[in-house]
């Protein structure tokens, strides 16, 4: 197979597969099912809070698949670095006000174990995914 053959077949020169489009990232789709779980989560927590914890949990939540969108839609992969590095603070703050909300006894840690799987997850494959990006010459 020819690079020509190669490229348009979403496969690099070492034989790694490239995503066509962030949809394709197994990070972006976890992503994307950790905020519908929060947003699930969420639900139970009390009014007061619709502007407060409630409204970072969701911020946060939506930045991270955000941001794997936002970084493979670049055109350099330095800015997909940074926009991988934007989910991963976005993973920890998530991770915190989760943490917040069952100290808060909105939710419990029973109740958000899956979810603090899923960050937990998510923060080891962005983290490979960064380290990857870092060392392949494009």
């Amino acid at each position: 197979m020819t690079n020509q053959e190669k490229h348009r077949q979403g496969v690099s020169e070492w034989g790694v597969t490239k995503a066509r489009t962030y949809k394709d990232l197994l990070v972006w789709q976890k992503g994307m099912a950790l905020v519908k779980r929060i947003y699930q989560i969420i639900e139970t927590f009390p009014d007061q809070e619709k502007f407060g914890l409630i409204s970072q949990l969701r911020r946060a939540a939506v930045s991270i698949p955000s941001n794997i969108a936002g970084g493979q839609a670049r055109h350099t992969t330095r800015e997909f670095i940074q926009f991988i590095s934007n989910a991963e603070g976005s993973v920890a703050e998530l991770d915190t006000q989760l943490t917040l909300g069952i100290e808060l006894d909105y939710c419990s840690g029973l109740e958000t174990a899956d979810a603090f799987e899923l960050i937990l997850e998510l923060r080891r494959m962005l983290n490979s995914l960064r380290r990857k990006l870092t060392i392949s010459p494009q």
